[in-house]
This record gives C-alpha cells, structure tokens and sequence, in this order.
C-alpha cells in the first residue's frame, strides 16, 4: 500500500541496537577472559578472512563519543549487550573492572537521555562454561540467572528494560546443530537440549528478577522468519514451510507462551533421530516448562526476510545467504529433508538476504494475534536491518538502498500498528558496521560507517534519514508492498 505523511504512535520508541562481540573489542583487557567467539574465530575457515572481535570498533574505550552520537542521531533507546566473559570471566567471580565499563556506559546514556534497554546473553557464553558443557550442561542455566542477578544488584536502579536472550534459535540450533556458530557443533541432540537449557535459563531469570523488582520490563528478543509454501495447494510445500515455521518460530514462542514444545515438529524430529529426541524429554523436567512460561512483559521481535519453501527441489535454486566459510556445516534444522528454498524475484542485500519488508506486518499480527495480544504483551521490533556495499564519496555513505529499506519497514511497523498490533518500537540493526559474526568485517549493516583502520564514525545517508524522521516521528511516501 502507498503511504503518505503517517505519524507514530506517541509512545513509540526508536533505537538502534548493538552486541558486546561485535562492538566492543578489549578482547583480553581489564580481566575480560576468552568466550566461545574468541575461540571459534580461532578455528581456521570459521570465520572470513579469519577476522576476530579483538579490536572490532573499540566501543569499549570510545562509547563516550558513541553515545554522543547516538544522542546527535536523535535516538531514544539503546539496545546493547552485556558480556558474559567480562564481568564474570569463566563464569567464576564477578570482575568489578569489567562490571565498571557498564556502569560508566548506563551512566553516559542517562546522561543523554537515552534509554538503556540490557540484553543479558548475545550468545558470547564464557568458554570454561562451554568446557563444561555449554548450554547443554542444566548447569549453564542456573549461572546464567547468577550472572543475571549481579547485572541486576549493578544496574537494577538505572537499568528499566531487561532482555533475558536474543535469538535462542541461534544461540542453539545454529550453534550445537549447524555449527556455523560458536561453538560450532553438529549435533541434533545438542541443539535440543541446549534450546531447553536457554530457555529455562531465561524463565528462572525473570523470575527471580520478577521477585526482586515488580517494576521492571523484562521480556525476551527472538528471531522470526515468515514461512510461506511455494504453492499452497501443494501438501509437500505446505509442509515443507510448516516445519520451518515450527523449528524457527513456534519451538520458542510455544514454550514461552503455552508452556509446551510443539508436539507436531517433536514428532517430525523424533522421525529424524528418535535418540536424540529422547535425551531432549528427558532433559525437561517436571516444572521447567511452568519456569519457561514466566509472564513477560515485552516480547523483541527481530526480522530480516521470510522463506519461500518447497517440498521439492526447484531447478534453480537461490543463492545461499549463508557466510561462504570453509569450516563444515550442516542444516541448522534437525528434520531438514524436504524443505527447499525458492528463489522469488524479490530484491537482495549484499548478504543476498530478500528484501521482504510487507513479512514483518504479517509477523507483528501472527505473534500478536496467536502469542502475545491477549495477554498485553508489549511488541518492539528490537532488530531490522541490512547490509550493502557501502562505498565511500567525499567523505559521504550515500547507501540509498539502506534508506529505503529502513523507510520500507518502518511503514510496514505502521501497518501492523493500524492492524491493531500493539508494536512500541523498532531498533534498528546495527548502529555501527561491526563484527558481523561468521560473516567477520565482510558485510557492513551499520547506518553509521566504522573505518576500522582508523575508527573513524561516519553517518551514513540512512543515519540522516533515520534522524529525520525521528526527529518528525512521521513517515511519507512509503510503498510496503511486495512479492511473498
């Protein structure tokens, strides 16, 4: 639909959000010890180029100049992460040093009026953690609600907005079972197990901090595609996009909001490897889903594109946007025969990721109307964004391709908002070019240009754009439209 001259709600928060990883590099300063992302990047053709986040855009010892730029930028909120690895190395004893750099951070954004919003866990898990077991050790769980309340006894007078985890999809399919992520596993058992243990991680989590401080907005960041059938009248197409939608989508939403797995992907993985399925309900005890289904008060939905699914394979397939590492991989998904991607015209960033911005309308009203609207359940947009090959003139990033990405799904947020979905902000992904996990420096998705040689910030023509229209809180002449 065309759109002309439309205001935002006005309650309506806009941010750009961050991950400590990616961002802040002092890698081995100040009593900071090596998490499972130093050591991945250390494995030969894990990551391009062999890139590490040692130095990444040295936040840690610039985020004064970073926040004043937010604050020129016009944000309201700051969505950035907390190191596990720095403020208990190892998992161990809290490190004051590290636990100082996120005071001086919230104090410094204070300070400019914007509002701190902590994520816990961006999946920079301590590697003596993962020695132990990782997220498959029921250990992991109950040290990541530890390592939460010391945040909390730090910054729960300063801090409003808790984000538990962002993307436990990541964080353990990825992970444990397609290995292009640390740690870099391939087993489906694994990747079970350790999506219970996030889980349980996150409902023990905000429990406790439930119980310490009603007042607080705690809530949890996943990431969504929207799963559409090639054919809908085709029962393989259909299916092959039912089963992504349940081991992307539903494998998280069911459990945080109905206190169940969905029982049609269980037995459909249960087909695949029925022992692993069996150390996964055995790894569920009585009363953790009960944990898991905590109330929240805020739900972070991160989209970058939907997946068009056939039950067959089609003669030209599309480009993968997946990183073209060296290292050895697998499907992140653990009942995957079947299920083929289809190429549908659609536009593509540099990452060859579609440009889908009309599936984040259709994805705020399904989690809305299934998940969360009945149960007040606050929606931000907590990541949206895309990398291009930015190039540098005169000084200038004019990345119009970016303008009109961010442009395009901001109007589709408007759209769910006229729906009736109740969406209270969006962040845009990423503030700074960064790290970009296995993808290392290869792929720029900040709206503010990072020259890693010499550090130097540089707003990008969406940056601009994107300040305008804070600054305006109206967005014109924008078309959401598009194929599916």
């Amino acid at each position: 639909m065309s759109t002309i001259g439309r205001p935002f709600p006005q309650d309506f928060l806009f941010g750009a959000a961050t991950a400590a990883y990616q961002i802040e590099g002092a890698a081995h300063e100040d009593g900071r010890r090596d998490s499972i992302w130093d050591v991945f990047c250390r494995e030969p053709g894990a990551v391009i180029g062999g890139d590490n986040g040692d130095v990444a855009c040295d936040h840690y010892h610039r985020y004064r100049d970073d926040v004043a730029l937010m604050k020129r930028l016009g944000l309201q909120t700051y969505r950035f992460s907390v190191s596990w690895s720095r403020v208990r190395p190892d998992g161990g004893a809290l490190n004051p040093a590290g636990l100082d750099f996120y005071k001086r951070l919230v104090d410094e954004l204070r300070e400019a009026d914007i509002l701190p919003w902590l994520t816990l866990y961006h999946w920079d898990l301590p590697q003596a953690l993962q020695d132990r077991g990782g997220w498959t050790a029921r250990s992991t769980a109950d040290l990541f609600t530890e390592y939460a309340l010391d945040m909390h006894d730090a910054l729960g007078d300063r801090v409003p907005v808790w984000t538990t985890l962002n993307e436990p999809w990541c964080a353990s399919f990825l992970s444990y079972t397609g290995g292009e992520h640390a740690p870099g596993h391939h087993s489906i058992e694994e990747g079970l197990i350790a999506s219970h243990h996030l889980l349980l991680g996150h409902g023990q989590t905000v429990r406790e901090l439930r119980a310490r401080d009603a007042s607080l907005d705690l809530g949890i960041t996943l990431n969504h595609t929207v799963a559409d059938p090639a054919d809908p009248q085709n029962p393989a197409d259909v299916d092959a996009a039912r089963r992504v939608d349940g081991q992307f989508n539903r494998w998280f939403l069911d459990p945080i909001h109905r206190a169940s797995y969905p029982a049609d992907i269980v037995e459909d993985i249960r087909k695949v490897d029925a022992a692993a399925v069996a150390s996964f309900e055995a790894a569920v005890h009585d009363g953790d889903l009960a944990v898991i289904a905590q109330p929240i008060d805020t739900q972070g939905v991160n989209y970058y594109h939907g997946d068009l699914l056939s039950g067959t394979a089609p003669e030209h397939p599309p480009v993968s946007g997946a990183p073209a590492t060296t290292r050895p991989g697998r499907s992140p998904y653990p009942s995957d025969a079947g299920i083929h991607a289809v190429e549908r015209g659609l536009p593509r960033t540099s990452q060859n990721w579609e440009v889908q911005p009309e599936g984040l309308t259709r994805l705020l009203r399904r989690v809305h109307d299934e998940y969360t609207g009945e149960k007040g359940v606050r929606l931000f947009v907590t990541e949206n964004g895309a990398a291009y090959d930015d190039v540098v003139t005169d000084g200038a990033v004019h990345d119009a391709d970016r303008v009109e990405y961010v442009r395009a799904h901001l109007g589709a947020v408007l759209d769910a908002v006229d729906a009736g979905v109740d969406v209270r902000g969006y962040f845009y992904w990423s503030l700074l070019d960064n790290f970009e996990w296995a993808w290392g420096y290869a792929k720029r998705f900040g709206i503010v240009r990072v020259d890693y040689d010499t550090q130097e910030r540089t707003p990008k023509d969406s940056a601009l754009e994107y300040a305008r229209i804070i600054a305006e809180r109206r967005l014109d002449d924008v078309s959401t439209a598009g194929a599916r």
